[in-house]
């Protein structure tokens, strides 16, 4: 990506499967606002090989040497889940606003400190996944918003990333199934930031847990012959309590291949509302109070389909640059990993466990306390 003068300058702190898939390649729509000037992997050769591609100035295979030598306003942390805490941390100290791919940490203790630094420090920091700025959760907002179905009272939202092993995946997918990973980290956190930022903070939880499968073997690719152990259960059931007699049903898991059923499911007692959390060219299905269904088309993000993630880096430029509150914000990420705490707890006790944590949504620059009041 060729420098352009009075830009922010950015840095890539990881160059593997997500970086090269949904990162680097849609980079050009950011172009007059961005000046990509390092990348940083784990290996020399990707690392080389993504920075000619993209024809990025610098590159590095130690991040904390890069974050010291470049001359840098963003990083965007695409690293590993267990090292989202200590790589974000080390940006935030160098004085680096920061988008980092979910979860924001492994732990709310983790987030926490990163939310706290970074508002001392007067930086940035916004955390994936940014599924608030995609087209049709907005469009589902606004619907809520204006009363469009009614009271909503039940709620059912669904994140599964498939069952291992996957062929052709281009790197080790260890982490996401090692300590700190799962799949209420790497896939459920996207229907509940979603149904958290429409409906509101969770006040506790139920969850049952299991594990199908104790590990698996990487049959191909980079990785091929990897023995992958599966550290963390992998099918997560959770109940959610939202007050004002509001529950959340929401699965996550690695032993499901596919479903034509919405990953979210708004009902309430004059229609419902059906989405995708993934695609943002899916359409919006609304089942109106009179009783016939409308297919709504939301309007394009600048990627043809799946999941826009550059939404979120773009969202960080418009924070920086306008000074405007984030909506995917720290303090809601931090709010969805401590659901994932008290689930895992809820699970092993057999009890209901109470979530402590709030945030405050901000949808377009207003500031919404907590809950969305659609009666």
């Amino acid at each position: 990506m060729t420098a352009h003068p009075g830009r922010l300058r950015m840095a890539l702190l990881g160059c593997g499967d997500v970086a090269q898939r949904d990162y680097l390649p849609e980079l050009t729509r950011l172009r007059d606002r961005v000046n990509l000037v390092a990348v940083c992997g784990r290996t020399e050769e990707r690392t080389r090989s993504v920075a000619a591609q993209y024809d990025v100035p610098s590159w590095y295979t130690d991040y904390e040497r890069m974050l010291a030598e470049i001359d840098c306003d963003v990083v965007v942390n695409l690293t590993p889940i267990q090292l989202h805490y200590r790589t974000t941390m080390a940006a935030l100290k160098h004085g680096m606003h920061v988008y980092t791919e979910k979860p924001i940490a492994a732990s709310s203790a983790e987030a926490l400190t990163l939310l706290t630094h970074a508002q001392q420090a007067g930086l940035v920091l916004v955390s994936a996944p940014s599924v608030l700025l995609f087209p049709q959760v907005r469009i589902a907002h606004q619907l809520l918003a204006e009363g469009a179905i009614g009271p909503v009272y039940s709620v059912r939202g669904s994140g599964f990333g498939g069952v291992p092993p996957w062929h052709g995946f281009p790197s080790d997918p260890s982490q996401y199934f090692i300590r700190g990973g799962g799949p209420a980290m790497d896939m459920g956190v996207y229907p509940l930031h979603a149904i958290t930022g429409l409906l509101g903070p969770v006040r506790r939880v139920v969850a049952m847990t299991a594990r199908a499968q104790d590990g698996f073997v990487v049959p191909d690719g980079p990785a091929r012959g990897t023995e992958v152990p599966i550290e963390v259960d992998d099918n997560w059931h959770l109940l959610l309590d939202l007050g004002t007699s509001r529950l959340a049903s929401v699965s996550t898991n690695n032993v499901v291949q596919g479903s034509h059923a919405p990953q979210l499911e708004l009902c309430g007692l004059q229609g419902t509302i059906e989405l995708n959390l993934l695609d943002v060219a899916a359409p919006v299905e609304v089942l109106w109070p009179h009783g016939e269904w409308e297919t709504i088309t939301p309007p394009g993000t600048g990627r043809a389909s799946g999941p826009d993630h550059l939404l979120g880096v773009e969202h960080l430029i418009d924070c920086i640059t306008t000074g405007s509150e984030p909506l995917p914000s720290a303090e809601h990420a931090l709010h969805v990993v401590e659901v994932i705490e008290a689930a895992a707890r809820s699970s092993t006790t057999g009890h209901a466990v109470d979530v402590r944590s709030s945030f405050v949504a901000r949808w377009d620059g207003e500031k919404v306390n907590g809950r969305v009041d659609v009666e």
